[in-house]
């Protein structure tokens, strides 16, 4: 991937782009929710397989009553394989590590994905450098995911009082795949702005991540034996369904065309917010608790958007 690949120039955050993240940003916190409640009755790498290929039928359906070709040749098949494995890793990571950890750790975790993606980006894609006060974002940003993940093990082992080391392990280890998921975002952020998938369409882009994902998500399913499902229930459809149709399909849809036209860093830094509304959606539907810390590493949180969304002074 070349460091000096010529880019269309991208827009700063305008108010549709930044009420469209924060719409994006609560559908993305309640999808931990639906996973770990799913993962019961259907198998984690089995349901995260499932969700890719029903979502790509629906890409496919879009693109093609909208006439975008998703199967022309426009030299961009090396760096959708390569996205479209990362998609997979990403969700590999998130699934599984929900078996070990909260929805509302996995959400924090997760979400650590801005910090690399900004450094990513700064790194290796043109038009995407970031000025001091947007690295000062960035820091006051983590500084609050931080304060969010101290707050998770102090709550974590009060309440698992004496018996907290066996468990307090396979916690770190969920916590692990949430920060290894974050890294894995973001290099598909970066494959995705710093190739030719920058120049072509969000459905083609989303086509290409999708597809493959359902390929090694579902090879590895029958790998690893969880190719059943325990229980039909209607939970776990609505579950199946959310994750599928609003998640993968719409909300990845809407992001990707994002991409296409506003500064991917700033976007990015947005999805600070999803964590936010993760523990907040733990607090009502699993009856997870709600910390005056958590509300301090919230504000910190807001800040560091506001610093990294701060615009540029003009120079004569």
């Amino acid at each position: 991937m070349s460091t000096t690949t010529a880019l269309p120039a991208r827009r700063a955050l305008d108010s549709f782009a930044i009420l469209l993240m924060i719409g994006l940003c609560a559908i993305w916190g309640l999808q931990q929710v639906a996973i770990k409640t799913t993962n019961a009755t259907v198998p984690p790498v089995f349901q995260a397989g499932l969700r890719s290929t029903i979502a790509a039928v629906l890409v496919w359906a879009w693109a093609r009553s909208r006439g975008t070709p998703l199967f022309r040749d426009d030299g961009t098949l090396g760096a959708g394989l390569l996205a479209g494995v990362l998609f997979a890793a990403e969700f590999v990571c998130i699934f599984l590590g929900l078996t070990l950890t909260s929805a509302s750790r996995m959400a924090v975790f997760l979400y650590t994905a801005p910090c690399f993606t900004a450094l990513g980006l700064h790194w290796f894609v043109d038009g995407e450098r970031m000025r001091r006060i947007q690295w000062l974002g960035i820091g006051v940003a983590f500084l609050g995911m931080a304060l969010a993940f101290a707050d998770g093990f102090l709550h974590a082992g009060a309440a698992a009082g004496a018996g907290a080391h066996g468990s307090t392990l396979a916690g770190a280890a969920g916590d692990a795949l949430g920060v290894l998921a974050g890294i894995t975002w973001a290099a598909t952020t970066v494959v995705v702005r710093g190739s030719r998938l920058a120049h072509t369409s969000a459905s083609k882009t989303l086509f290409y991540q999708l597809t493959v994902s359902a390929v090694v998500l579902l090879a590895l399913a029958v790998g690893l034996g969880q190719v059943r499902v325990e229980t039909v229930t209607p939970l776990a459809l609505a579950s199946l369904a959310y994750q599928a149709v609003i998640v993968a399909f719409v909300s990845y849809l809407l992001w990707f065309w994002l991409l296409t036209r506003y500064i991917a860093s700033r976007l990015s830094v947005f999805s600070f917010l999803t964590p936010m509304f993760g523990v907040t959606f733990g607090v009502l539907l699993l009856g997870e608790s709600f910390s005056a810390r958590f509300l301090i590493a919230a504000l910190l949180v807001l800040t560091g958007i506001a610093l990294v969304n701060a615009p540029a002074k003009r120079t004569a």
